[in-house]
């Protein structure tokens, strides 16, 4: 299927587990990662066993979809976060939307949430990468180093890939503990111990500031959560069952 934002087709997958009204949870993925990679997969198979809907898209410039890599920023996927939720709105079968992201995707997602908190149930980060907008004030992103008053036209990134200096300008003005700060429903945050991508720090700063927050890191577990798979599932797939109880009792 295909979403549409601003012209862009992003390609996503849906996929429900009863034909009954349901919650939706919308995945985003990571920087330079796509809908289709095994982790992600993996998540979206933990999501359904908890009784969710999952929608997960390749983003903006990355896998299937529009727009071209080197032109995506921050603004671009949480906007592709927003035209999901809208999608999913529009679903008489819908019960309820929540959002879900890996690293950079784990990033849009808490930017989306804290931009419509009232449309979104709740948030499952995976690794978010809450530094980036800091990594792009200093002047060191990705092990590129440049001068962040003298923005460089391009950036050179990982894989061979090249960004438009655009991308840093975009994220050295995203506070991303704002959006943290306007989020109120619950959300988990998962973090391997062995991630040297992002610092697991930053998601033990994120829960402590998030109002209704739940942490787990996970001994032994990389960035790509590739360790042991079924751990995270069971992790991600107990904690869904345990809120939708909690939501029933409160309705």
């Amino acid at each position: 299927m295909v979403i549409m934002d601003g012209g862009i087709p992003l390609q996503a997958v849906m996929e429900r587990p009863t034909d009954r009204p349901a919650p939706l949870l919308i995945f985003l993925h990571g920087f330079t990662s796509s809908k289709d990679r095994p982790h992600n997969i993996a998540f979206c198979e933990a999501v359904r066993e908890a009784g969710f809907a999952t929608l997960r898209m390749d983003m903006y410039g990355h896998g299937e979809s529009g727009g071209r890599f080197r032109d995506h920023t921050l603004t671009h996927w949480v906007s592709n976060a927003l035209a999901a939720v809208r999608w999913a709105e529009a679903q008489d079968w819908v019960t309820e939307v929540w959002l879900a992201g890996h690293s950079q995707g784990g990033l849009a997602a808490a930017l989306a949430a804290g931009e419509a908190p009232e449309r979104v149930r709740g948030l499952i980060l995976r690794a978010p990468a809450f530094m980036i907008p800091d990594c792009a004030r200093k002047g060191d992103m990705l092990g590129a180093r440049f001068d962040p008053a003298d923005i460089p036209g391009d950036l050179p990134v990982i894989k061979g890939l090249t960004l438009d200096g655009n991308y840093l300008r975009v994220a050295q003005g995203i506070r991303p503990e704002e959006a943290i700060d306007r989020f109120p429903g619950p959300v988990l945050l998962l973090h391997g111990d062995r991630d040297d991508v992002v610092p697991a720090e930053d998601s033990v700063k994120a829960a402590a500031r998030y109002a209704r927050c739940t942490l787990v890191i996970l001994p032994g577990e990389t960035h790509h959560f590739d360790h042991d798979p079924e751990r995270m599932k069971r992790v991600v797939r107990d904690w869904l069952r345990a809120e939708r109880g909690g939501a029933r009792e409160e309705g």
